[in-house]
């Protein structure tokens, strides 16, 4: 089945953010169908087209490219008033205008106002010791899932339906906020007149996507598989409990989007030159001085989602590793490469030590994690600009030097390069859909 597949995912390699919208705008004008399988509106991709920057939080980014049609599948959760809020402004500038242009998986999970208190509570609850979630909801709605007890977009369909099952749920959701975390009560008829007027406007796009995402897929047509945050943010697989409450790898596509393994056919990973962090957790290369709020002002490191900024540092190879061992990862898609311009040296990270003695694996355990002691290979830094290079040989030597070290630490070619913010500055050195090879 597979020679016939022309499938491809993209996910991200480090702690998110590692510029995955961009990427997935570009490889949107091949794709007939772009699809976002996990994670919730606590993820934003930005893209800059001619100078314009949109931020999605839960639109896939191929909203951008009238020809896709955008499908939101059964893994993601679902904030239906910030996805209402998103469909209004892209169709305000003339996008998502088709009949089918947007379609909502009828098994995705929403998230309801007491999520998003319970998660902030919680948060400040904690205190020093916080995760550093977005607030948003996402982590609470994960667990009503677990727990059989979530809503769903079928559900939210069903007016009469519906508004028994909220009054049910949010007895139980008042008296924990009030009994355990000390907040006010919801109220129940404020929030069900928003949640069934959401509902009313999302119906006519809710859908099983997973039966149309097979047919589609077996009629051969090009779907794009759009991950959220990073592969060191999996709930299994990451920095726990620094984590999300998703599965952020390729192997999430399958239950997320609903569709089998073995029509995923090729995996895109997304690295920074460098990397970055937002909220809590280990982070060994971190740079928590004048060059790391550098990289921070030079590549706009702030969330897309929260404005917070990020936590710089130099490259991680032992993160990347991890992630395209994981996902199977075929090419990297290299980004923010000019943000390095005019450094000098520059500092890769090969390995860590931990008490002393070298480690070959991330530890499991937080504590020690905090603990390693990154071990770094230093290279010359180059001062031309290459945010006009049109080829890899149009860069400076000492950048091609940087680019091709990188690919020997991970372990995978480069196959897209991003030299700057804007669609055009991108070199597709191998394109994803191109399975001719």
């Amino acid at each position: 089945m597979s020679g016939g597949l022309r499938t491809v995912a993209v996910i991200g390699l480090q702690w998110g953010d590692e510029g995955k919208g961009k990427i997935v705008d570009l490889l949107s004008a091949r794709a007939d169908v772009v699809v976002r399988y996990q994670g919730g509106n606590n993820a934003g991709h930005t893209l800059v087209v001619d100078g314009r920057q949109t931020v999605m939080h839960l639109v896939p980014s191929g909203a951008l490219h009238p020809r896709a049609v955008c499908v939101i599948g059964g893994g993601v959760v679902i904030d239906p008033t910030v996805l209402l809020e998103e469909i209004d402004e892209l169709r305000a500038r003339g996008l998502l205008t088709g009949a089918q242009s947007l379609l909502v998986s009828q098994e995705a999970h929403i998230i309801a106002p007491y999520h998003k208190a319970i998660d902030q509570a919680r948060e400040r609850r904690r205190g020093k010791g916080m995760i550093g979630t977005t607030g948003r909801g996402i982590g609470p709605a994960y667990e009503d899932k677990s727990a059989r007890t979530g809503l769903r977009m079928a559900d939210l369909c069903r007016p009469e339906h519906f508004s028994k099952r909220l009054g049910e749920i949010l007895a139980d959701k008042n008296d924990y906020l009030q009994a355990i975390l000390g907040e006010e009560r919801l109220d129940y008829e404020a929030m069900i007149r928003e949640l069934l007027d959401c509902g009313r406007r999302l119906a006519p796009m809710v859908t099983d996507t997973s039966a149309y995402l097979d047919a589609a897929i077996r009629s051969g047509k090009a779907v794009l598989f759009e991950g959220a945050q990073g592969a060191l943010l999996d709930v299994d697989h990451g920095t726990y409990p620094f984590v999300t409450s998703s599965n952020t790898g390729s192997g999430a596509v399958a239950n997320g989007a609903g569709v089998a393994p073995k029509q995923l056919r090729r995996v895109v990973g997304i690295s920074k030159a460098y990397t970055t962090r937002v909220g809590s957790g280990p982070f060994p290369t971190e740079l928590s001085d004048a060059l790391g709020e550098r990289l921070r002002k030079e590549g706009g490191e702030y969330g897309a989602t929260t404005g917070r900024p990020r936590r710089c540092g130099w490259f991680d190879a032992m993160v990347v590793r991890k992630s395209v061992r994981l996902s199977g990862v075929d090419a990297i898609a290299l980004t923010k490469l000019d943000v390095l311009t005019g450094m000098d040296p520059l500092r890769l990270c090969v390995g860590y030590r931990l008490a002393g003695r070298p480690i070959d694996a991330i530890p499991p355990l937080p504590e020690d994690y905090a603990a390693v002691e990154p071990v770094y290979e230093q290279m010359p830094g180059w001062t031309e600009s290459i945010t006009s290079a049109t080829a890899v040989s149009q860069l400076p030597a000492a950048a091609q030097r940087y680019v091709a070290r990188l690919e020997e630490l991970v372990g995978v070619p480069v196959g897209i390069l991003s030299t700057g913010p804007g669609r055009e500055q991108t070199m597709v050195l191998s394109d994803p859909f191109d399975f001719t090879s």
